[in-house]
């Protein structure tokens, strides 16, 4: 995967090839210049040509040192660059994906493979592979110096190799099944800390810390011993490898001792041998060591993989139809059966035909599971029905593309989203390429702007994860204001105004009359304000259209919208509230 993201980057490639190539042969020159300072320099007694030969020792030093620096400087900037590219092409792919994969794939599980599969995967580019080619231009640069100044003693070197390949191969399989094991653990310890941490109020309201401590503790022990696992392979695949390699240079130096005994060697020769047999041996031990940490890169890669292979169930056609213009805002649900993959043995919406003019405000109201908010994702198309369409202005959605099918719709959710970052971005959310002017403009008409002014930094005042440090009522006004922006000829609310007090939701409610007037509005309905100024109410029941009608024909006519009005409407009252129940909840 990782040479897919090299390829743009040759030049830089290149670079540190070059200063790698440059780097290991100043490693390797070193072996001749310390047998020169022994054999031309200390044993020859002659001041001179000893500081001649640590000059061209230092010399050799020096160029190892700036070699050096390029190369780690151009090798970690490919690393920093591939990972940004990497986790840039994932989010860009995770981002379009339909909703109902982030249902069946825990998000903070996702998040933690965005962050610590790819930081693995800079350690390996940016380090690893580098290691891996350094030590692998090391090993066979100094098996050829080690035949050119001694071939008997290089023999007893090179019998050692298969004997530290073989444990390599063997524990190297081993290594990448539990690193991969090992990943999945480290996420799943993620996971569990952004779940806690993004509900701590709920967890510290209810006492739970204890018990949550205790469960955190079993998720961390998990990747603890997985990573035990791990490490224990990968030590045993290093111990092997430095007694198998430091043995073979043991009987070198035993036998290239005598040699030099004997005078059939110099002391120089030797130490040049010792040093390119080091050299070899701890790049095989350096090389083994790197393989380790490419085979947790390799199950990290794998993970990142299959984000990138996932598929979105909600696609554009290949030649997306047009809408006239303007759009209308007619919608014609024709025959409609839905079931969420995850219950796919359970119907939220069956056999559902309902026609809503273009303009008209029609209330949805229904017992708890009746398919009110599944209508909403439906027309959206967070997911598609398995039988029967959706017509928008006579035009099946799924004909159309989604950024123009979704610029049809303002949503307004019971729990309104908003982002970490300053007001103005939040409400500027619908229209990023707002003006100042409109954006006050909304906030003026949702009733927020003067809010907004108190705070210390007014439009630029930060918000924290999800707004927090605003109040309810706060929010679903910030909420209303981005809807308003968004000028769509259909709104989608879910009781827009369900979390303010009286005096705000009549500022709010007065801007929604405005903002209604020739929009298609749908509304989940859980006060009897906004069902009696709708002009028609839709009573759902297990995902089936039960009845169609205003307030007071279904009040004459349909039982199940008696009951549901006699338990939550609190009739004669304008300000009754439709909430809270498990009766009415979307």
């Amino acid at each position: 995967m990782a040479s897919t993201f090299l390829l743009p980057y040759r030049r830089q490639i290149f670079y540190s090839l070059a200063a790698l190539v440059f780097t290991a042969s100043a490693m390797l020159s070193i072996g001749q210049g310390l047998r020169l300072l022994i054999d031309q320099g200390i044993a020859t007694a002659s001041s001179d040509r000893l500081a001649h030969y640590v000059l061209v020792f230092m010399g050799l030093a020096v160029a190892l040192a700036v070699g050096t620096f390029a190369r780690h400087y151009w090798v970690t900037w490919l690393g920093e660059r591939v990972v940004a590219d990497i986790r840039a092409k994932v989010f860009n792919h995770l981002i379009d994906l339909h909703p109902g994969f982030f249902e069946q794939n825990r998000a903070l599980e996702i998040q933690s493979r965005l962050t610590a599969d790819t930081t693995l995967l800079q350690s390996v580019v940016g380090s690893s592979i580098s290691m891996a080619l350094r030590n692998l231009i090391l090993m066979a640069g100094g098996i050829i110096w080690l035949f050119i100044t001694n071939v008997k003693l290089s023999v007893i070197v090179m019998i050692s190799v298969p004997l530290v390949i073989t444990p390599i191969l063997f524990f190297g399989r081993r290594v990448r099944h539990l690193s991969s094991k090992s990943q999945d653990k480290v996420a799943d310890v993620g996971a569990y800390v952004g779940e806690i941490l993004g509900n701590i109020r709920t967890v510290q309201a209810y006492n739970h810390q204890a018990l949550d401590k205790q469960r955190f503790h079993g998720i961390v022990e998990a990747a603890f011993d997985m990573a035990k696992q791990r490490i224990v392979q990968r030590s045993l695949l290093i111990t092997v490898v430095i007694v198998l390699v430091l043995g073979a240079v043991s009987i070198m130096l035993w036998v290239g001792g005598h040699d030099v005994i004997a005078g059939r060697i110099t002391g120089g020769e030797l130490a040049a041998f010792v040093f390119y047999a080091v050299i070899v041996g701890s790049s095989v031990a350096s090389i083994s060591e790197v393989i380790g940490e490419l085979q947790r890169a390799a199950g990290a890669a794998q993970r990142i993989i299959e984000l990138l292979q996932s598929t979105s169930a909600i696609l554009a056609p290949p030649q997306p139809g047009a809408l006239s213009q303007p759009v209308q805002g007619r919608i014609d649900i024709q025959s409609l059966k839905f079931a969420y993959p995850t219950r796919p043995e359970v119907f939220a919406i069956h056999d559902l035909t309902l026609n809503i003019r273009a303009g008209e405000t029609l209330a949805l109201v229904g017992p708890s599971g009746a398919g009110k908010s599944t209508l909403f994702d439906l027309l959206l198309r967070f997911f598609d029905s398995q039988e029967g369409s959706i017509l928008l202005d006579g035009v099946d959605i799924r004909t159309l593309d989604l950024n123009s099918l979704r610029t049809c719709f303002a949503l307004v959710a019971q729990t309104p989203a908003l982002f970490y970052g300053n007001i103005l971005d939040n409400i500027k959310y619908a229209r990023p390429s707002a003006t100042q002017d409109e954006v006050e403009a909304v906030a003026k008409a949702a009733h927020a702007h003067e809010f907004i002014m108190k705070l210390p930094n007014g439009y630029q005042t930060h918000l924290g994860d999800a707004g927090i440090g605003l109040s309810g009522g706060q929010k679903q006004r910030l909420a209303i204001a981005r809807a308003i922006l968004a000028d769509a000829p259909i709104l989608l609310l879910d009781e827009a105004t369900s979390a303010l007090d009286a005096q705000s939701e009549h500022w709010v409610q007065q801007a929604l009359d405005t903002l209604m007037q020739g929009r298609t509005t749908l509304v989940i309905a859980h006060r009897l304000a906004t069902v009696k100024n709708a002009d028609r109410i839709a009573v759902l029941n297990h995902g089936r259209l039960d009845a169609l009608g205003t307030h007071q024909e279904l009040m004459e006519t349909n039982a199940l919208y008696r009951t549901l009005a006699s338990l939550q409407f609190k009739l004669g009252e304008d300000k009754e509230i439709f909430r809270g129940s498990d009766a009415l909840s979307t």
